[in-house]
């Protein structure tokens, strides 16, 4: 049984945070006056291109299939940002956001059924991808490993995890290293990721703008980013960056999910459902793939292996207890995150 919020719904259609992107904006509801759908995903950061180009293809299809047209409304920010503005009134249909903890916080406000986790194949991650380090062309600094993001002088740019899901993500894949090297002596692992977030020089809100802030900016030496995200720089600016996997890394698997209570007054539930699970064809599988997210489908991700390291040592948040588990122990209010912070 849902659960419903507290507050009056906004009257707008959208309440645009900042850095969001609007793909088309064409009214709230269903249907506009021409019997053209309007339809909106809230995402995190780094998911602008993949979607631009794949609500492109889902209008194709929804047109074939249907006879009907869709628009749509496309706001991208931090994860947690953007979890936070869906419950505090933005009109998504769906939203797709870095980290299952923050689609859970709006199931928790009531606007998504529980078990949303379930709706779709692979706990609703229809991609994923992986923490790696972004480093200048010549790698002056000799960044190699986690180990080397602890030396004096080196400037470290990352998101904050109040904020970003990216950011949790890194925070994590930093912790796994520190509990592999000290064997789980959590006095060391917090001393060691202590001193990584000691050389942070900048702490963005989302991960675009801590990309922004390394590539366009020219700050710090490192940048511990997406998988995807490095990626793209690599494409965008030939020759001038370079991908640094660490030993130890994280699966991050970004989530989806209809909100329904929106979805039920907007009379989109079932276009949210076929809008998430198309992301699961081949097709569009290829699409994120080129993008390069890595394909949940395994056939279609070995299609990609030139592109993607395969044989990264990866942990999982399930080494962590699950999102609510990790959430709670790392990034909740005097957790560890703003223990080791603080010092």
């Amino acid at each position: 049984m849902k659960r419903r919020i507290g507050f009056i719904r906004k009257t707008v259609c959208l309440m645009m945070t900042a850095g969001c992107m609007v793909t088309a904006l064409a009214g709230c509801g269903d249907k506009n006056e021409d019997g053209t759908v309007t339809f909106t995903n809230v995402s995190y950061d780094p998911t602008r291109e993949f979607y631009e180009a794949y609500n492109q293809m889902f209008s194709e299809h929804y047109k074939e299939e249907t006879g009907k047209d869709i628009e749509f409304v496309q706001s991208h920010g931090g994860s947690g940002s953007q979890a936070r503005s869906v419950i505090e009134g933005n009109d998504a249909d769906v939203v797709t956001l870095a980290l299952a903890h923050d689609i859970t916080a709006i199931e928790e406000a009531g606007l998504i059924e529980e078990g949303w986790i379930d709706e779709f194949d692979r706990n609703s991650s229809p991609y994923t991808s992986v923490i790696i380090f972004l480093v200048r062309n010549g790698n002056e600094k000799g960044i190699g490993d986690w180990d080397d993001l602890t030396k004096e002088g080196v400037e470290i740019i990352t998101p904050d995890p109040k904020s970003s899901g990216g950011a949790c993500w890194n925070f994590l894949a930093a912790w796994q290293y520190a509990k592999e090297k000290f064997n789980g002596n959590e006095s060391e692992m917090k001393d060691f990721v202590s001193k990584v977030y000691n050389n942070v020089l900048v702490m963005d809100s989302g991960a675009r703008g801590a990309t922004t802030t390394f590539v366009e900016n020219g700050q710090g030496d490192v940048l511990i980013a997406w998988e995807n995200e490095a990626l793209l720089t690599l494409q965008e600016y030939p020759g001038e960056y370079e991908i640094v996997t660490p030993s130890v890394s994280i699966l991050a698997e970004p989530s989806v999910a209809v909100v329904d209570e929106n979805a039920d007054e907007n009379g989109t539930q079932e276009i949210a459902k076929d809008y998430l699970e198309y992301l699961y064809t081949e097709e569009a599988q290829r699409l994120a793939g080129s993008h390069f997210y890595r394909p949940s489908n395994e056939t279609v991700l070995q299609e990609f292996a030139d592109m993607f390291d395969l044989s990264v040592n990866l942990c999982t948040i399930d080494d962590f207890g699950g999102w609510d588990q990790a959430y709670q122990d790392f990034f909740t209010d005097d957790a560890v995150f703003d223990e080791i912070y603080g010092k």
